[in-house]
């Protein structure tokens, strides 16, 4: 009878590994075929053939068949706006889900230790003191980082329980930074900077340029890579630090380690969209539901789905209106409703 119940409970664990596998491969071809799409679409749509041939032309010498106009709209607007969507959208879902398993907490988002907010004070102090775009995201990812490491900082200063410290010292630092926001709006040049400001975020990704990517590009993929490795171990983080602790696992480093690699992800994709809400909150728990709470798998679907959201809700920004609808305010259309789903549904169950 034992024998019995381990194979059917083996063959459980094979049916399920299987399942979460071909969702993961189901995920991956949406974001593939999301990515072209976006591609072509737009004010000036691009034929299929000639988004495939721009492709690999970048890749491999071929006769070029499309016009010069066409190959300046692709490689200067869509390349990096397409590339950003689905990096910010990969790099927010999965901080999300690293943050929610690491705090025990599945209301938790990116912006819990404050990363968000010191980015957008970055940026309205760059926007104020008349800096580029470029100096715009560098401020904003600067501040970003600045905000998080003075958290922790004062969590570690403070006494009782570590997670329940962090949070709150979260609380209160984005509340700081929220009020320098607040006081920069107020001193600001209401002809153009205010403007800036409030654009900045509201988040978009109208002004997605290579530089951009290029800036980027290096702390996402080290943050990324770290949330995947460690991507079983934010199970263990999941069952308790004392549970943790009898597993040999030191809870202490490993939840400083998964916050930092969060947060720079996190900074990164704030210092180039602006504010982006949402994401981080939405996506992991439409991934648990559809592949489970097991981080190995969790993971990697929060990154694909996360990437195929942001790319399906920029695409609808550009295409919805004449004028461009901010992202940050259809992620929002869309984040509130789940949100109050996810409280409604957890007071049924009680």
């Amino acid at each position: 009878m034992a024998n019995s119940a381990d194979n059917r409970e083996k063959r459980g664990h094979s049916h399920r590994g299987r399942r979460a596998n071909l969702i993961l491969v189901g995920l991956a071809v949406v974001l593939v075929v999301l990515g072209v799409l976006s591609f072509m679409v737009g004010r000036y749509p691009i034929s299929p053939d000639k988004v495939v041939g721009m492709l690999f032309g970048s890749v491999a010498p071929i006769d070029q068949f499309w016009t010069a106009q066409e190959a300046t709209i692709f490689f200067n607007v869509r390349l990096p706006r397409v590339i950003l969507a689905m990096l910010v959208g990969c790099c927010l879902a999965s901080a999300g889900a690293a943050y929610q398993g690491t705090f025990q907490n599945p209301l938790v988002s990116p912006d819990i230790l404050g990363a968000s907010q010191g980015a957008a004070l970055g940026a309205a102090v760059a926007i104020l003191i008349g800096l580029a775009s470029f100096g715009v995201s560098a401020f904003a990812f600067v501040f970003a980082i600045a905000t998080v490491m003075l958290v922790v900082l004062v969590a570690q200063a403070a006494r009782g329980n570590q997670v329940l410290t962090v949070v709150l010292a979260g609380v209160m630092v984005s509340s700081l930074a929220s009020a320098g926001v607040s006081f920069a709006k107020l001193v600001a040049d209401p002809a153009d900077q205010l403007p800036a400001i409030t654009y900045w975020l509201m988040g978009s990704l109208t002004s997605a340029k290579p530089a951009d990517v290029q800036m980027v590009i290096a702390p996402m993929a080290v943050g990324l890579v770290v949330l995947f490795v460690l991507r079983w171990r934010i199970n263990i983080l999941t069952m308790g630090d004392e549970e943790a602790s009898t597993m040999g696992v030191n809870t202490k480093r490993l939840r400083l380690i998964i916050i930092v690699a969060a947060t720079l992800i996190t900074a990164a994709s704030v210092a180039v969209t602006g504010m982006i809400g949402w994401v981080g909150l939405v996506i992991p728990h439409l991934s648990r539901m559809l592949i489970g709470s097991d981080y190995r798998k969790l993971m990697p679907a929060s990154m694909l789905m996360g990437a195929s959201f942001l790319l399906l809700v920029d695409d609808v920004s550009r295409l919805l209106t004449t004028a461009e609808i901010p992202i940050g305010i259809l992620t929002a259309f869309i984040g509130a409703p789940f949100f109050l789903y996810l409280i409604t549904r957890e007071g049924r169950r009680k």
